[in-house]
């Protein structure tokens, strides 16, 4: 008997710290009720003031045949920016900047 108040006791003092868990990690990221950077991005581009990712990605390939190996979001110069990252055929890595309300190339990095 004693043996099994010690266990419950034991799964109670636990219960709580599961509770406290933080739901959505902080990264340092500005706070967006929970929020990710993906759900942020898609209501710009609903609400008309940030480009979809795929008209970037249909421009990049136009200029510069090749793939899409990855794309974040920050800022370049103060406004919101995409940072696509882009393999060419023969291999090279080039990293464009494109301004995320205009869709237009800022610059390019590598290749």
């Amino acid at each position: 008997m004693k043996r099994l108040l010690l266990i419950a006791a034991l799964m109670m003092a636990a219960v709580p710290a599961v509770g406290s868990a933080q739901r959505y990690p902080d990264y340092g990221r500005p706070a967006y009720g929970g929020r990710g950077d993906q759900d942020v991005a898609r209501d710009a581009v609903r609400g008309g003031r940030q480009v979809p990712l795929s008209t970037v990605i249909a421009n990049i390939a136009a200029r510069t045949p090749g793939r899409q190996l990855n794309t974040t979001q920050g800022e370049a110069g103060g406004r919101p920016a995409y940072f696509v990252q882009w393999q060419t055929h023969d291999g090279r890595v080039i990293i464009f900047v494109v301004d995320a309300q205009s869709g237009q190339i800022i610059s390019r990095q590598g290749g």
